[in-house]
C-alpha cells in the first residue's frame, strides 16, 4: 500500500521558517520523481517545487524560487521541504506527490493527506 504522510506545517509570522517532512512506504521512492504542490483556500492545486529521483534535476515554480528548497533522503524514503521569508500568500495545504505535474493534470499525482501551513501575523 501506497503510503504519503506529510507533517511540520503549522502557525508561523511572515517572514517565518518551517521546514516540512513526508515520509513514503510502498512504492520505489529512490527511483521516484517526488513533488510538492499546494491548495490555498478557494484555489486550485498548483505545484510548488519536484526532484527527480537522483536530483540531477530540481524545479521550482518562480512564487517560491529563491525562498524554498527541496530535498530528499532516498536511505529514509523522505521528502523535505524547507520554507524560509514565508509570505501570507503561501498560507495552503501542502501536499507531496508521486511523479512530477508535466502531461498529467496535478490531481492525478497520488498524494498524501496534506500538512496545513499558515502564514499570518
Amino acid at each position: 500500500e501506497v503510503q504519503l504522510v506529510e507533517s511540520g506545517g503549522g502557525l508561523v509570522q511572515p517572514g517565518g521558517s518551517l521546514r516540512l517532512s513526508c515520509a513514503t512506504s510502498g512504492f520505489p521512492f529512490g527511483a521516484s520523481t517526488m513533488t510538492w504542490v499546494r491548495q490555498a483556500p478557494g484555489k486550485g492545486l498548483e505545484w510548488v517545487s519536484y526532484m527527480y529521483s537522483g536530483g540531477s534535476i530540481i524545479k521550482y515554480a518562480d512564487a517560491v524560487k529563491g525562498r524554498f528548497t527541496i530535498s530528499r533522503d532516498n536511505a529514509k524514503n523522505t521528502l523535505y521541504l524547507q520554507l524560509n521569508s514565508l509570505k501570507t500568500e503561501d498560507t495552503a495545504m501542502y501536499y507531496c506527490a508521486i511523479g512530477r505535474p508535466q502531461g498529467v493534470p496535478i490531481a492525478a499525482l497520488t498524494r498524501g493527506q496534506g500538512t496545513q501551513v499558515t502564514v499570518s501575523s
